[in-house]
């Protein structure tokens, strides 16, 4: 889809107005972000940081069963749309794409999302059609630096598409209460019928937003604003149609299972009840309001600045920043609600509070512009070094940070700032204990992939993903357990081992193998005479 060329009306104000005057530092800095080399740096460099040694950790868990749905799809032939899943089918069917192209491997696995993540940078970028570019410049990069938007850009996880989706729709709605333009008709659409394929939390993105439009609108009746009416709408009726038809047709297409999984349309709606009730219960996931908080001081301290830039909105001479910032406010406020809270969804709930945080351009003196751009560098160059060191450092590295009221307040801050919350539920290189080995003898000699293994475990994800071309694996839970024991491999929980150990014959080497967290360890049995 192509964006219209910026016209000289008076409608396409959206840059802010920077008086002309000697060349000082504030004004260079300005220069530097409306430059053209800033765009293409901004995007290189988030290519950079999300491509990067992409396979450096393990698959998590939720990466081998997306995966695992993904196998399950060759095999039927379509993906099979579960509302107690609480996803959608569009990134399964992305995926099931990239491995029929790449292979089964962690490379493809991963780079639709790197793709989509890449997508929400580039479209922050274009963002300067609807607010100034400097503040879009500065969102844009906040985002590409940002530790959480790099760790789960390199995820195959849904979260990506959801950030993306969303900032689509938010684009298109400020795009047409600006210009009212046919293109922007067609973000806002593609924007909801992706979310709606993405993930069921689309229903809180489209609430927060209807909210955020009229509260933003009576913001502009209190101190004005420009851009505070409407546009006259360039699209008819009939364009509308197009687009509604178009959205539901995909809709149809995809959440049917390719027309043969028709159930799947109603449970597209049956899935609200599941919802709900994950959400208000946590099922494992529960987290205090402040959850999302905690989040964002131990990562993320531009987001912490917009979030108190927030509070100054009515500041903003630009409709849409104040909306971003209602927004921002808004769907933050919404998701602390939510009992359940995994770490993953803050991709797709702070992303309008970087564009606050850009906004502190717009609103500091002319004369405390270069002062107020050091500071914002310095949270920016914190935000880059954090990024470094989670995600090519401490990748597969869960550290909790329990606060202790007995211990001294520099020890608790210490412990927090080691924490590694983003690191969730996510496997352990321990893994690596029995899928290098195992591979490389199948890479050299095709014929060990039919070695026989018994995983005796409950959970064992991500190895059924990661071990999936190997037939003759076997996974055992509870008390069900293959009439014999013996394998060339096997992984057994701890309370099976001595079970096990009895009905042994063969030689074994033997070793602990932790698969991720808040799991009871394994141990790990080779036979000696084929992993020589």
């Amino acid at each position: 889809m192509r964006i219209a060329p910026r016209t000289s009306s008076g409608r396409t104000g959206a840059r802010a107005d920077f008086s002309a005057g000697p060349p000082d530092a504030a004004q260079a800095i300005l220069n530097a972000l409306e430059s053209e080399w800033m765009f293409w740096l901004i995007l290189g460099l988030a290519a950079v940081l999300r491509i990067l040694f992409l396979g450096i950790k393990p698959p998590h868990f939720d990466e081998g069963i997306n995966g695992w749905f993904v196998d399950q799809m060759v095999k039927e032939g379509f993906y099979r749309y579960d509302p107690t899943n609480y996803h959608g089918p569009l990134h399964f069917y992305i995926i099931f794409l990239f491995q029929t192209l790449f292979g089964r491997n962690l490379y493809a696995l991963r780079l639709p999302v790197v793709l989509a993540s890449l997508g929400a940078v580039w479209l922050a970028l274009k963002y300067d059609r609807v607010i100034p570019r400097p503040v879009a410049r500065t969102a844009a990069l906040a985002m590409a630096l940002s530790p959480g938007f790099i760790f789960y850009g390199r995820y195959s996880i849904h979260e990506a598409w959801l950030l993306l989706f969303s900032m689509m729709f938010i684009f298109g709605l400020l795009g047409l209460w600006r210009e009212g333009t046919l293109n922007y008709l067609w973000f806002t659409g593609i924007g909801i019928t992706g979310m709606i394929l993405t993930k069921e939390t689309y229903i809180i993105h489209i609430g927060c937003a209807l909210i955020a439009l009229p509260l933003a609108y009576i913001s502009t009746l209190i101190i004005p604003a420009e851009d505070s009416k409407p546009a006259s709408q360039k699209w008819n009726l009939i364009d509308l149609a197009v687009v509604c038809l178009t959205g539901i047709g995909v809709i149809v297409f995809f959440y049917s299972g390719t027309f043969f999984h028709w159930n799947g349309l109603k449970d597209l709606f049956r899935t609200f009840h599941a919802w709900f009730e994950t959400g208000s219960s946590g099922h494992g996931h529960e987290k205090p309001w402040y959850y999302w908080l905690e989040l964002i001081a131990r990562y993320e301290w531009p987001i912490c600045a917009g979030l108190i830039l927030c509070a100054f909105s009515l500041l903003f001479q630009s409709l849409s920043l104040r909306f971003l910032a209602i927004l921002g406010v808004g769907t933050f406020a919404a998701y602390s609600i939510i009992a359940y809270k995994t770490p993953w969804c803050i991709i797709s709930i702070i992303w309008p509070l970087f564009f606050t945080f850009g906004a502190f351009i717009l609103i500091v003196p002319r004369a405390r512009l270069f002062l107020s751009s050091i500071i914002a560098s310095i949270l920016l160059l914190v935000s880059f070094g954090y990024a470094i060191s989670l995600n090519y450092f401490h990748c597969s590295s869960y550290i909790e940070a329990n606060w202790d009221s007995n211990r001294p307040l520099t020890t608790n801050l210490r412990e927090f700032f080691r924490s590694e919350p983003y690191v969730y539920v996510q496997t352990y290189n321990d893994i690596y204990k029995l899928t290098r080995p195992l591979l490389e003898l199948a890479h050299a000699d095709p014929q060990f992939y039919h070695l026989v293994g018994h995983i005796l475990r409950p959970s064992p994800y991500p190895l059924p993903w990661i071990l999936g071309d190997f037939p003759r694996i076997g996974y055992y839970e509870h008390d069900n357990n293959p009439p014999d024991l013996d394998a060339d491999f096997l992984l057994v929980e701890e309370s099976k081992i001595p079970e096990v150990e009895k009905k042994l014959r063969g030689t074994y080497y033997t070793e602990p193998l932790t698969v991720r967290p808040y799991q009871d360890p394994s141990k790990l049995y080779l036979r000696a005479g084929v992993f020589k």
